[in-house]
């Protein structure tokens, strides 16, 4: 019985030695920030959702209209078709199959010559 008890002290001794050597130390941050830092065997770590918070934009900036864009700025969010630039959906549209194939686009096939005796339909 004796033995049994030493047994359990000395468990409980080496558990508290244990937990000195892993002892997290929380040290809480200034009213201002709202983050709290953690320090665990030395080096220092910032919570995540803190973290997070403070990507978050303004919720003034959330409500607030875009500005004006200048004439020249609307010019150049346009769509390229309107600008009259490359457009590769718009290239491929006009080759029809001779895309990547020809330099000249696709057309339908020439009509047969009508015959003079034939009325016209």
């Amino acid at each position: 019985m004796a033995r049994l008890f030493l047994l359990l002290l000395s468990a409980c001794a080496a558990l508290s030695a244990q937990a000195d050597e892993h002892t997290v130390v929380v040290n809480a941050a200034a009213p201002a920030k709202g983050c709290v830092e953690v320090e665990v065997n030395g080096k220092r770590a910032q919570s995540i959702s803190c973290l997070n918070e403070k990507l978050l934009p303004d919720s003034n900036t959330v409500n607030r209209q875009p500005p004006t864009l200048s004439g020249a700025e609307a010019t150049v969010q346009r769509p390229s078709n309107q600008l009259g630039l490359y457009n590769r959906a718009a290239l491929e549209h006009r080759m029809g199959n001779a895309f990547g194939k020809s330099v000249t686009p696709q057309r339908p096939a020439p009509a047969p010559p009508a015959s003079p005796l034939l009325p016209p339909r």
